[in-house]
């Protein structure tokens, strides 16, 4: 397969083959990511908690998301890169908000965006897809809108929320997104929605029937134990691993054991003598 765009993602929606999306936020990781064929890589505000130390994604700048979106990009070579836009940087106007978009595009080299809302943000999509720019929307839990949400719960859980959630996709498919992801929603609200809307849906949290799904790669690894959230699954313990080679090399730095002769350089004996 060759690099993954909006279209191979409509494909795979209409073919029943499951997308699958994780996080990067440097080179390293999008590299490895890259080359195991991860459809998706997305450079996401999360890169707040899990890079910066933020206790939320709020304080995220888009500088900040810039200097992590260039250098996934460059270690993409087959997977699509979709960068988060960070909070306010799509709520000032549609000057702004396209401005902004447009800098993660030509500045960061992703090939699409991704913002939070639904109706309410359905303009500014509509004006990004306008200008050019791929959209992909965000409902259900949106981060960014925790202090309003009033944490971090289930969304839809009652037939007047999961109706406003199924509104929302509705309008935001309208406004012209490639894409939509659900998070923490309820798995039979999720199915619900992706069988409604043309577009593929990317599930965090709602469920197995959304057309692909997304975690945060740290989260999986066992790189990032700050926070265990119940839709996560640790397939593999990194942590652990990175930890114990740390140790080693303390312990036979302070032992002299390494450095050993074959991870040094020498000299000509004839050189040498002549500094003594």
């Amino acid at each position: 397969m060759g690099k993954v765009t909006t279209a191979t993602l409509r494909r795979m929606k209409e073919e029943g083959q499951k997308i699958t999306v994780l996080t990067a936020y440097d080179y390293s990781m999008a590299k490895i990511l890259d080359e195991a064929e991860i459809d998706v890589l997305l450079v996401g505000d999360s890169l707040g908690m899990v890079m910066l130390g933020y206790d939320s994604t709020l304080p995220v700048t888009m500088e900040e998301m810039l200097h992590h979106v260039k250098a996934v990009t460059r270690a993409a070579s087959r997977s699509m890169v979709i960068a988060d836009m960070p909070f306010l940087s799509y709520h000032l106007g549609l000057i702004e908000s396209l401005r902004n978009a447009g800098r993660l595009i030509q500045e960061g080299g992703v090939q699409a965006v991704k913002l939070e809302g639904g109706q309410e943000v359905a303009e500014t999509v509509a004006a990004m897809v306008k200008a050019g720019i791929p959209v992909m929307g965000h409902l259900g839990l949106t981060p960014q809108q925790v202090n309003q949400l009033g944490g971090y719960f289930v969304q839809g859980k009652d037939e007047g929320a999961a109706r406003k959630i199924l509104d929302d996709a509705l309008a935001l498919e309208e406004a012209g997104v490639f894409s939509i992801v659900l998070e923490c929603v309820p798995a039979p609200v999720a199915e619900l929605i992706t069988a409604k809307v043309k577009v593929p849906t990317i599930g965090i949290g709602a469920g197995p029937h959304c057309d692909g799904q997304v975690l945060v790669t740290h989260d999986i690894l066992g790189l990032y134990n700050d926070i265990t959230p119940k839709f996560v699954k640790q397939f593999a313990s990194v942590h652990e691993l990175i930890k114990q080679g740390l140790q080693q090399y303390k312990d036979e730095v302070r032992k002299g054991i390494f450095p050993e002769s074959r991870h040094s350089y020498g000299m000509a004996e004839e050189e040498l003598k002549k500094l003594y």
